[in-house]
């Protein structure tokens, strides 16, 4: 074969895979195109759900998980008890937080409701017993069907799912979000060797790992005896205002965006060492719609009762519920919610949907009496006593936005929350005619002024 016939062949083959090549590019746009054009009209039709899931975080999840625009119309509100339960002591298992929350994802609104440990669930006070306090139900038997069981007929709730929470879980679920920070209350020091129990914190903001959380939540009071400060509730009063305020931070701060991730881990924990009856299935409905939850829309409370003197209730320390106090406050949390609700962390209504408290910078010349929040905590055990003081101070022309009870109090003490001009809490000693002003400046109290009445407190 010449070179010039070599040559044409050779050109004949280059330009046939030149041609080749050619047609498999536009063979691979296509397939490109349509992989793209698949991706868009997916992207698209999964963004389009998204929006009818409500969008933002909560509407890609709700997606993800299969859920449809009418999926969170048909979930009702999650009741559910919690019990704290700390394992420390060989074969016993001591209940030290009993709960009631609730949830509605349409709503966007939720209850913690504390129940004191020393909850009375017998029928005679006068012969009562140690195994007859509701935290005493579940270590017994270790059925938390009995608590749940007692605490619908104290509320009458029809809850129907109960958690019990080990010391184990709520180390692992705290680490697992990354620790909470949380503003400590008071410098904490308790060292128990019986159940090897050592708590040791100090007041102020920080973050606390899940050794730490245990500790908090089960702080009571120091090795001397001394505890929380009467206007936030002592010993059992002050640790359940610390569990519910650290729930919520807890849910708060689960909620983050870099939290989402996480959910898996924080499931898996759950399955492993939490004791319940609640379906996992179900509490994944809930899931996409909680994480936008604001707590602001959270209420706390405790159940209302009072603490017999021992002669009456066979030496046996109990709390007594109060069941028309109660009634009326199960309507106001859990049927009522669009009402206004006051603010209180001891025996009435608590929560954050009141507006914010008049922060330090006011001037006396911007607020007025109805503007301040004024809380009245009863020290003196006169019911009396403490509807008289709040006659005074709304006949006064300020705003009573919380009432309750506290531990016996000698004197009638008047504190300044959030650094409001003295003139303002002179005016209240005044009108009440009796009481020792003191500075407490508090960035996270909800209220202006606290106003405890003590037994020298006589109109």
């Amino acid at each position: 074969m010449g070179r010039k016939q070599m040559s044409k062949t050779n050109n004949r083959k280059s330009s046939k895979s030149t041609k080749t090549k050619k047609k498999k590019m536009k063979t691979w746009k296509k397939v490109l195109l349509c992989i793209v054009l698949i991706l868009a009209v997916l992207i698209g039709l999964f963004a389009y759900k998204v929006h009818l899931n409500g969008g933002g975080m909560s509407g890609m999840l709700a997606t993800m998980v299969g859920h449809d625009e009418n999926t969170k119309k048909n979930l009702g509100e999650l009741r559910v008890l919690i019990l704290g339960i700390s394992t420390d002591q060989d074969g016993v298992d001591l209940t030290d937080t009993i709960m009631v929350a609730s949830y509605n994802p349409n709503t966007q609104k939720a209850t913690l409701l504390s129940i004191p440990r020393d909850t009375y669930t017998g029928r005679n006070p006068a012969r009562a017993t140690a195994y007859e306090k509701i935290n005493s139900l579940y270590s017994r038997k270790h059925r938390p069907d009995e608590t749940l069981e007692a605490v619908n007929e104290l509320t009458g709730l029809n809850i129907q799912y109960y958690v019990v929470v080990k010391t184990e879980a709520l180390i692992k679920l705290v680490d697992a979000i990354g620790g909470v920070t949380f503003n400590v209350p008071i410098d904490m020091d308790y060292d128990d060797v019986t159940q090897d129990l050592h708590i040791h914190l100090k007041a102020g903001e920080q973050k606390l790992n899940g050794e730490q959380a245990e500790w908090l939540v089960r702080f009571r009071h120091n090795n001397d005896g001394s505890s929380y400060p009467s206007e936030y509730g002592d010993n059992d009063l002050g640790r359940m205002r610390t569990q519910r305020e650290f729930i919520m931070q807890v849910i708060k701060q689960t909620a983050k965006p870099e939290n989402i991730f996480k959910l898996g881990e924080i499931l898996d924990i759950a399955n492993e060492d939490l004791i319940t009856n609640l379906d996992f299935n179900t509490l994944k409905d809930y899931i996409p719609y909680a994480v936008e939850f604001n707590t602001d829309n959270l209420l706390t409370a405790t159940l209302p009762g009072t603490t017999p003197d021992l002669s009456t209730t066979n030496n046996v320390s109990i709390y007594v519920v109060d069941k028309k106090k109660t009634k009326a406050m199960i309507e106001e949390l859990f049927f009522n919610r669009d009402l206004e609700v006051t603010d209180d962390d001891t025996n009435t209504v608590s929560g954050n949907s009141t507006t914010n408290s008049i922060s330090a910078s006011s001037s006396k010349d911007d607020i007025d009496k109805s503007d301040l929040k004024i809380e009245i905590l009863n020290g003196t055990g006169s019911d009396e006593a403490l509807e008289n003081a709040v006659n005074l101070i709304e006949g006064s022309g300020y705003n009573v936005k919380s009432k309750g009870s506290t531990t016996p109090t000698a004197k009638t003490t008047i504190i300044n929350k959030k650094d409001i001009d003295d003139i303002f809490l002179k005016n209240i000693e005044d009108v009440l005619g009796i009481g020792e002003i003191k500075n407490s400046d508090s960035s996270s109290s909800k209220v202006d002024i606290t106003i405890i009445l003590g037994r020298d407190y006589n109109n």
